[in-house]
């Protein structure tokens, strides 16, 4: 089975705790605090893989999680980093936030990364509280948790040209007679039901392209019938299409617009790609007979079309060096689309109050990161937090809304009493 969606679950290694210690050697009864930093958790990070062609792995194995920082020890040891977890994809992967649909990235490039989750910070140890009026801190932090999230992926085929047309109109057939695909052929609708892909090698063996043969469509795909709603965003990459019509249909010309109008009512450029129309099956001798009329009444309609058959591989190699030529003629490719992973959508340093039905609640980036790397059995690290809410305005903020002693305050997943 073809898998070209994906939804995995993506949790980056939270920091290691910074450690809290004092320099204890023989001579030296009063040596100064020597805790070291934790280390940071490791990232989340996919990258494209040089022999993935799908996201049928995902099917298997839908967590990932990397490895969190070590926590720092004595003598001003600080603990190594975590290791980065490292998720291959196909080339032609699109990323999502699957709870914002938010795109993170493109993914085309063998060799090409995208951080997704990224690792928490360190703890400090109480060798970095030191200060001119406090020479021998007690304090430290535990490590930031990592980032975690879920992901959409979702696999678009990077091809040159794309093989369209309705069911059986011989898209298949073609696809094995120029490459060394071997797709399921069979006289019946809905003989493909996943793409498949194919490289054409020219008599000079210098020009070469990648051709994708694509389900067929029927009219209403793009709006989920039949099988087209799943695939017509596997044609959105390719360069140009060549539009295979059945050479034997009742009315070769109906579904020619037919397929037109799908792909004009589903978007994404389709419509306006190179398009080079072909008839096949012209092995029948009826097709053969009604050739001159047909070519006649989609030249009237605007269209070029070529006469091929798919099954006796007559008129192929003039279609493909027509493909090629079309191919030569277009502007190179633009580049893979580059989205920044982490973006803020708000200050950091801004925090919200929200009144609880036993309180209060208090939302903010920075200030649930800060309660959530608090050890809170340390009397120094409850002291330097109360100092962050009076410095960061969240204390006033709270009597401005009517906090009384004895209210709860809900920082992150931290309950805390209110006390004046």
């Amino acid at each position: 089975m073809f898998y070209d969606e994906a939804r995995i679950f993506c949790k980056a290694g939270d920091g290691g705790d910074g450690c809290m210690a004092f320099r204890r050697e023989k001579y030296i009864p009063f040596g100064g605090p020597s805790g070291g930093d934790g280390g940071r958790g490791g990232n989340v990070v996919l990258y494209v893989g040089r022999h993935m062609n799908t996201l049928y792995h995902f099917s298997r194995q839908r967590h990932f999680k990397a490895e969190r920082g070590a926590h720092g020890r004595g003598k001003n040891q600080h603990g190594p980093y975590g290791d980065d977890e490292r998720v291959a994809v196909a080339p032609g992967t699109m990323v999502y936030d699957d709870e914002t649909g938010d795109l993170l990235g493109d993914l085309t490039d063998v060799g090409q990364e995208l951080v997704v989750a990224k690792g928490g910070r360190g703890g400090r140890g109480n060798a970095r509280f030191v200060s001119s009026t406090n020479q021998a801190p007690r304090i430290a932090e535990h490590g930031e948790p990592g980032t975690e999230r879920w992901l959409r992926l979702e696999l678009k085929l990077l091809a040159d040209v794309g093989l369209v047309g309705m069911p059986n109109a011989g898209k298949s057939t073609l696809l094995a007679a120029v490459t060394a695909a071997r797709p399921k052929i069979a006289a019946y609708p809905f003989t493909t039901l996943e793409p498949n892909l194919g490289v054409v090698a020219l008599d000079d063996g210098a020009t070469t392209f990648v051709m994708a043969d694509i389900p067929g469509l029927i009219a209403g795909a793009s709006e989920g019938k039949g099988l087209g709603h799943e695939f017509l965003r596997h044609i959105e990459r390719t360069r140009v299409l060549v539009h295979l019509i059945d050479g034997s249909s009742l009315d070769p010309l109906e579904d020619l617009e037919n397929i037109n109008a799908e792909l004009a009512t589903f978007g994404h450029g389709l419509s306006d790609k190179p398009q080079i129309v072909v008839v096949n099956k012209m092995d029948i001798p009826a097709v053969r007979e009604l050739w001159p009329e047909m070519q006649a009444i989609l030249a009237e309609h605007g269209y070029e079309a070529n006469a091929i058959s798919g099954l006796a591989r007559a008129g192929t190699r003039p279609l493909l060096y027509r493909v090629a030529q079309v191919l030569s003629e277009l502007p190179e490719q633009s580049p893979a689309l580059e989205v920044p992973v982490f973006r803020l959508e708000q200050d950091e340093e801004g925090f919200v109050i929200e009144p609880e039905t036993d309180g209060w609640r208090v939302r903010g980036a920075n200030i649930e990161r800060i309660a959530g790397m608090t050890v809170w059995n340390l009397d120094e690290a409850v002291q330097r937090f109360q100092t962050v809410l009076e410095r960061t305005g969240i204390t006033d903020a709270l009597r401005e809304a009517g906090v009384e002693p004895g209210d709860t305050v809900t920082i992150g997943d931290k309950e805390l009493e209110w006390e004046e």
